[in-house]
């Protein structure tokens, strides 16, 4: 099942997960309602751009495939632990 939101004028809107990545020197961005569906930048900017050229190839593949399915939002949470 797909998860996003889709918003009025036909467009989705998903929740993204950014984090630094210290030995690529830039962002590292993941959609968690896509499986595998990643990318990167040097900059939060270049990397959201870049995120949803990403988004739209896995959709794009997805439905070539015939697996997309009812569009649903999906709770994500984030935090932290202290080990």
């Amino acid at each position: 099942m797909l998860c996003g939101i889709i918003q009025s004028g036909g467009f989705m809107k998903f929740k993204v997960v950014i984090t630094y990545d210290s030995e690529y020197e830039g962002y590292i961005v993941d959609v968690p309602e896509l499986v595998g569906c990643m990318s990167q930048g040097k900059t939060i900017d270049e990397a959201l751009t870049n995120i949803k050229d990403a988004i739209k190839g896995w959709l794009e593949v997805e439905k070539k495939h015939g697996r997309l399915d009812i569009v649903e939002e999906k709770e994500v949470f984030l935090g932290e632990v202290t080990v």
